[in-house]
Formats: C-alpha cells, structure tokens, sequence
C-alpha cells in the first residue's frame, strides 16, 4: 500500500483532492500581519483574500519547514509508503524541506519505500500531473512505476500564461520596477511559460488582453501534443479573473474538440506573488527546454 500525496499549491480543491485518495499539506500566507492556513477552497478564505488584493493589502508567503513535512509525512508513513510530489523548486525552496525530510524518514522507516519528488511544475500544471499520476495509481501501477513516470514525463507538463498587471511580478522580483511601472501605463500583458528548471520565464509582451489571449492560443498550438487531435487535459487556472477564462475556454473548444477542459481559481499562495488578473493554460506537449 502506498499514498500519493502533494501541497496545497496544486490549486485543485480540497474536494476534488478528498475523492481522489491524495492527501495535501497546506501553505501558508500572511497578511497584515495575521497568518493563514491555504484552505483549498473548503471555506470563504479565496473570496476574503481577494477583497483584501483588490483593497490593496499585501500578501506574503511562507515555506512550508522540514518538521511540518515530518509531521505530515509519518502520518502516512504509520500506514505504508509514500509518494509525495512538491511544488517546483524553481518557484519555492519548499521542495528541498521535504527532501531533507524524506531522508530523515528514511532511517526511522527502513521498511518503506519513501519517494519525494520535484515536479517542476506549478499551480494547476501541478495540480494536471498530480491527478494523471492517479489515473495511473487507479489503474493499478505500483509506486516504483509511478516515480519513473513521473521523473520521464514531469516536464511535459506546459504551462503557458500572461498576466494583465505587472505589479506582483515586481514584488516577487520575477520583473523589475521600472519595467513594471512602464508595463502598466502601457497596459502591456507579459506572455509567460515555466522553463525546465520549473521557473517563471516572461518571453514577450502584448498590448491588451484580447492580443494576450490570441498570442497563448498561437503558443498552445506550437506545443500541444497531438495538434488539434489532442484528447488529453486542458486545465486553466485564473486568478479574479474568470470572464477572461471562460473566453479561453470557448476558443479552445473550437481548437480542441476532443479534450478535457477544466478550470480552477488560482489559490492565495500563487496569487499573492501574480496577482488577480493571470489566466493560465496548462496541457501535455513537448518537452520543456
């Protein structure tokens, strides 16, 4: 017997995660001072949280630390083995905690097999491999099965997405502050991708979300797997942002008759460092370079 398991910022729901079997430990985020826990949409906390955005409070977060990962880890452990899959390192030190953690298990349970991995992935691209490691876990593959597929095809996962302000970016230090402040007066909307190391890579800039849209529908095209015979996932994310998803949505039914189509809200820990405003597009295609 094995658990697969994960961290809130796969940005699927609570729910979803509970039906699946996969257990996630929370992230935390602060604001004015006072600390939350990532609720993954199991209360009212994504609503309040985006009033206080929208109000011009700041958000801040915080790694999860190594005796968290203890704690969450020898819960499943007391049962059987683990397969928990991080956050990417490119977006949080978080995934070097757990690692540490899994070699501290190691010796106090010789017996399982213990597997903690990297994604290279973030938000709801994540969350898109997560829940196909299910599919693959509900199928019956055992856990040793499941870490080599997961290692061979992580990085498949593509993750294309802009944003309509610039400002958390500058905060996060992803873009600097003259380029930001210039991006807003102009309205310029920063098409961005996740690179192969797992980290945030602004490539160009369009003006007006119409344009954003048109461009990451021309970038989905170059990198989707199977063209428009694609039958696989397309899971969006969006921050605050749904009229600009669901717009995304009905050109890629068009596109991509035979997919999947899902769309989540990006959750406070990704949020605080883009902001309302990012729609994000996550599919399998070629591997990221």
């Amino acid at each position: 017997m094995f658990t697969l398991s994960c961290e809130s910022t796969v940005d699927l729901t609570l729910d979803h995660l509970t039906k699946r079997g996969i257990p996630a430990i929370a992230y935390t985020y602060t604001i004015d001072g006072v600390e939350y826990s990532d609720d993954m949409r199991a209360g009212n906390g994504l609503t309040v949280f985006y009033s206080q955005l929208i109000a011009g409070k700041m958000a801040t977060t915080s790694l999860i630390n190594t005796d968290r990962y203890l704690e969450f880890f020898r819960a499943i452990l007391d049962k059987g083995d683990l397969l928990h899959v991080c956050l990417s390192s490119g977006l949080s030190q978080s995934a070097s905690n757990a690692m540490r953690a899994a070699e501290l298990l190691k010796q106090e349970y010789p017996k399982r097999k213990i597997y903690v991995i990297d994604s290279l992935c973030g938000c709801v691209g994540y969350g898109l491999l997560v829940d196909c490691i299910a599919d693959l876990r509900d199928e019956g593959k055992n856990i040793d099965y499941l870490y080599r597929w997961v290692m061979d095809n992580r990085l498949m996962v593509q993750h294309q997405f802009f944003s309509t302000t610039l400002t958390y970016f500058r905060r996060s230090g992803r873009i600097s502050g003259p380029a930001a402040i210039l991006g807003n007066i102009l309205k310029l909307c920063p098409i961005m991708h996740l690179d192969a190391q797992g980290k945030i890579v602004a490539y160009a800039k369009v003006m007006s979300e119409t344009k954003a849209i048109a461009k990451t529908l021309e970038e989905i095209a170059a990198k989707i797997k199977n063209g428009s015979d694609y039958d696989g996932k397309i899971w969006l994310g969006h921050s605050n942002y749904i009229s600009s998803a669901n717009k995304m949505v009905e050109q890629l039914k068009i596109a991509y008759p035979k997919a999947s189509i899902r769309v989540f809200d990006i959750g406070p820990v990704i949020a605080s460092h883009c902001g309302p405003g990012t729609l994000s597009i996550y599919f399998w295609g070629a591997m990221r370079k």
